[in-house]
């Protein structure tokens, strides 16, 4: 709740209490004002000033939807610079959902005084008012007492908050309650009325009309969410880009639109994964969709955070309206997903029956990490199974729906770019106009052209050029790409904003385009993480503490965080990682000043996001051998990242690499060989040869050292060979997995005739798996043979330790 907000009504119905919901619109109580069309005039208590308004929506007094709308047409108002306001509404059955109310009630104020603000404090359980579709505000302060009817009266209108979410409006005393508790109407029933959102559409087009639910807001990621892009003034032209401004109209895919519709529809929980690279309108498809169900039917949307705390999931389990549940980028949250089935499942959230709860995933690849998260648990083995799971093809693969696109896309952003700081000055318009009649066959069917954000970074690319040509300001980089054209861009937008803070030129734009490419690629989680980093940085290392604070500030203003991370990294993401890996391909050294003390999460980030850029067609040639080379200088911190990595990218080449390189190197050690083996998961693609070779490495060290001293190695060249013959097995090399898994049991024979209560267990592992392979490979009389070995010892070892080994 933002108190200069917070207003004084003065309506025919007595004074009453309002809220300024955007830059002309307060939201306050119908019983208050005139009817519509009626005069109002209100004022910000604490200021002498009255403003004129009109009503231009209201519900009916006294009644469900007792609340207004007023329209401030009072030439002397100006507009706010707050945020706009985000809506919410509860969702679950859980009591005790803390809200607050400001108004200017009765009770407080005294006669030539001031106009006089109280702050009343509460609790909401949802269930109580359900059936009239009210809200019972159970007031935290002590009941006021009162001769002389409410001593609320007054407060009437005040927008009731539970935390940053406006969520419903102060209507009445509640009779029975001796004043301790207030009606309020709740926000899903303003939004009931068409009419209602007629009115924000069309005189608060930022507020949007979507709810965000209450009970979840600290699980909600608000990056590129309707809030964090509700200001029609922005910054940059790439931020015309992000997903959810949805700045050009949505297009196609109505088949698969429909289809999601068909899968939303039944009770109960479901899951869709749906992939394809980056840029190919993931995240778009996504917020479209749920835009869609939240205007038709009651539908809470979450788009989760990937840093949402451990066991805080469970309050999504208890929906007690249809929930859609959007986790982008899913390849790089396996942990948080398995949390996430886990507590559905504990709450009973199933396939068919109870409230709908469905899943959206979002992912650049349907690879290891899909089967990985499957396998995790009982509950997503459960849960996910019978997903469906869709591969996000090109959108505008036709060269017609392609002019037309690329036509719809230049009218748009030259509709929203005389609202970019800086660019106003131009005739967007007409260089729209001019561009979409000239545009030819061919730049309309270049390579790349088919995926939608392409295409729209090409219109707008095209739109900047033509206003300012690329001769008019040097670019570092060549420009051989329309995310180097839209950088180009970028780069002036940090040069105005770093001379704007006196950054610059005290500091080069070197100086500060190296804290930037640290800031994206390795991220930070607070502020304290953040000040370290950027004391790595070249150029800032030996600056004052206050002037790195400056240029922490300057790039938290550049991309303002959401929510309570430091910073936000240049979106699309296809520009960040353009700018990454060119810059790394023109500071190779950076990342090597920027690792020491990197923590794991970091050391992950710059991976992924490097080898994401590895893919651009024109790095790809060199940046991949250069990220294998800083794997290999910085095993200890890069190498567990890169094995999780891997599992996560298309294209884990580079890492692959840099893996094989570390278990060839003569001097790598034992230990380093066992712990890269040990964080290798139980079944990958991508990690299957690199398994298998690392597998290998660590078994013949082990014959090597069994040779010199086999009481000592005996058992872990035993232990190798088996994980050895299992990883070949796994690549369809059953030949050579066989010489393994039997020099495995011969080995496991020997030991267990010595020490049978320490490896009779092992033996009788091993020979199962020596069964399996003789079956694959036909040989089921010796398969048979070796089973009936097993099962000899497993009966013996569960006579004795029935807890340990009936199993």
């Amino acid at each position: 709740m933002d108190r200069e907000r917070v207003v004084a009504v003065d309506g025919a119905g007595g004074q009453g209490s309002g809220y300024v919901i955007s830059d002309h619109l307060v939201l306050t109580s119908a019983h208050v004002v005139p009817a519509l069309g009626g005069s109002v005039k209100f004022f910000q208590p604490g200021w002498p000033v009255r403003y004129a308004a009109r009503v231009v929506w209201r519900g009916t007094p006294g009644g469900r939807d007792d609340a207004a709308l007023l329209l401030i047409d009072d030439p002397a108002w100006q507009p706010l610079k707050s945020s706009a306001v985000r809506w919410g509404r509860l969702v679950t059955s859980r009591p005790g959902a803390v809200c607050q109310a400001v108004g200017v009630p009765n009770m407080v104020q005294r006669p030539d005084k001031p106009v006089e603000l109280w702050q009343a404090t509460g609790t909401i359980n949802p269930v109580s008012g359900r059936v009239d579709n009210r809200h019972v505000v159970t007031l935290g302060e002590h009941p006021p007492q009162s001769t002389d009817g409410s001593p609320w009266g007054g407060l009437s209108g005040a927008a009731v908050f539970c935390g940053d979410l406006l969520t419903g409006v102060i209507a009445a005393d509640l009779a029975g309650l001796a004043h301790a508790g207030l009606h309020a109407v709740p926000l899903y029933v303003l939004f009931h009325d068409q009419t209602f959102r007629g009115t924000l559409t069309l005189h608060a087009p930022e507020t949007g009309t979507g709810m965000e639910p209450v009970e979840w807001q600290g699980l909600a990621d608000h990056t590129d969410t309707l809030h964090a892009t509700s200001s029609r003034t922005v910054s940059s032209p790439a931020a015309l880009l992000r997903a959810r401004r949805a700045v050009v109209p949505f297009r196609g895919r109505e088949e698969l639109l429909t289809q999601l519709h068909a899968w939303a529809s039944p009770p109960g929980f479901g899951a869709w994964l749906i992939h394809g690279p980056g840029g190919q309108g993931k995240t778009r498809l996504a917020h479209h969709f749920a835009t869609l169900l939240t205007r038709q039917t009651p539908w809470a949307v979450l788009w989760l955070r990937a840093d949402a705390a451990d066991g805080s999931l469970d309050v999504v389990a208890a929906a007690t309206a249809p929930a859609l549940i959007v986790v982008d980028y899913a390849e790089t949250r396996t942990s948080q997903l398995t949390d996430l089935c886990q507590a559905l499942a504990r709450h009973g959230i199933g396939t068919g029956a109870g409230t709908a709860v469905k899943v959206l995933l979002l992912a650049r690849t349907a690879g290891d990490w899909w089967q990985t998260l499957q396998d995790k648990t009982p509950a997503a083995e459960e849960l996910l199974d019978g997903t469906p799971v869709t591969h996000l093809g090109a959108l505008e693969s036709k060269s017609g729906n392609r002019l037309d696109g690329y036509r719809e896309a230049a009218d748009s952003f030259a509709g929203h770019l005389p609202f970019v700081q800086g660019w106003h000055h131009h005739d967007w318009p007409a260089l729209a106009h001019q561009l979409t009649e000239n545009v030819s066959a061919a730049a309309i069917n270049r390579e790349g052209m088919s995926t939608a954000l392409t295409l729209h970074m090409t219109a707008l690319a095209d739109l900047l050029d033509t206003a300012q040509p690329p001769h008019t300001t040097a670019s570092p980089a060549p420009a051989t790409g329309v995310e180097d054209r839209l950088l180009r861009h970028e780069r002036r937008y940090w040069e105005n904003s770093a001379v704007a803070r006196a950054l610059h030129p005290a500091l080069t734009m070197d100086t500060l385009t190296h804290a930037l490419a640290a800031a994206f690629l390795l991220g930070a989680h607070d502020r304290q993480q953040a000040n370290k980093l950027l004391a790595k940085v070249p150029g800032l290392s030996d600056q004052s503490e206050d002037r790195r604070n400056n240029v922490h500030y300057w790039i938290t203003a550049l991309y303002p965080p959401a929510d309570d991370s430091v910073w936000d990294s240049l979106r699309p993401d296809r520009l960040a990682e353009r700018f990454t890996g060119r810059h790394l391909l023109a500071h190779p050294n950076l990342p090597d000043r920027l690792l020491p003390a990197a923590t794991e999460a970091q050391a992950q980030q710059l991976l992924t996001v490097s080898t994401r850029a590895a893919t651009h067609p024109p790095l790809r040639g060199a940046l991949a051998p250069l990220l294998t080379e800083l794997c290999l200088r910085h095993p200890d911190t890069l190498v567990p990242a890169a094995i999780d990595v891997a599992t996560q990218t298309e294209t884990p080449t580079p890492l692959l690499h840099a893996l094989t390189r570390i278990a060839d190197a003569p001097d790598t050690t034992l230990d380093t060989l066992r712990q890269l083996t040990a964080r290798l998961p139980d079944a990958s693609h991508n990690l299957a040869e690199t398994a298998a070779h690392l597998a290998q490495q660590l078994a013949d060290r082990y014959r090597a050292l069994t040779a010199a001293d086999p009481d000592a190695f005996l058992p872990d060249l035993a232990g190798s060979l088996n994980n050895l013959s299992i990883r070949l097995r796994g690549l369809g090399r059953r030949e050579e997995a066989l010489a393994a898994i039997e020099e495995s049991v011969t080995a496991y024979r020997q030991l267990a005739a010595a020490r049978p209560d320490a490896f009779l267990p092992d033996l009788a592992m091993s020979l199962n798996n020596l069964s399996a392979l003789l079956g694959e490979l036909g040989r089921r009389e010796e398969a048979l043979a070796a089973i009936e070995e097993s099962v000899t010892a497993y009966r013996q070892l569960a006579a004795a330790r029935p807890d340990a080994f009936l199993p």
